[in-house]
């Protein structure tokens, strides 16, 4: 697996995110993903910050690890990784602000106008399903 701990610093990664806009986001962001999961952030691969971590194994025998959640700051817009999808977020997603998402992944272009008590609380649940889901998970 490519995407790994790094042990950069994320103050250091979130400081060189540009535009000017993206890195204050980045910085809200990583603030209010911290209080919803409970765990230090932690940078994975080139451009993911991480909470906590999680490993899996596919039937193929593929394994590996991965954050339980994280975000990375791109120029078009905030990714933020919802590993368990949204299938059971719709009323939060409807209250949430403008968005776009696919299967795991939650795009916000202007964190300004997205309600941050709704956006915790997919975080601080989606972390909680995962626990479930993979009980051996390990805090970063």
């Amino acid at each position: 697996n490519k995407t790994k701990p790094t042990g950069r610093d994320v103050e250091d990664f979130l400081a060189a995110v540009e535009p000017e806009r993206r890195r204050a986001e980045g910085f809200a962001l990583a603030q209010l993903m911290a209080s919803a999961t409970g765990f230090a952030p932690q940078i994975w691969g080139d451009s993911i910050v991480g909470y906590g971590r999680y490993a899996y194994r596919y039937d193929s025998g593929h394994a590996g690890e991965a954050p339980l959640t994280g975000f990375s700051p791109r120029k078009s817009a905030l990714a933020v990784y919802i590993v368990p999808g949204f299938g059971s977020y719709a009323s939060e997603l409807a209250r949430l602000g403008p968005h776009k998402h696919s299967v795991s992944c939650l795009y916000l272009t202007r964190l300004d106008k997205v309600d941050f008590g709704v956006l915790e609380a997919i975080v601080a649940d989606s972390v909680r399903q995962m626990k479930e889901k993979y009980p051996d998970w390990s805090p970063a």
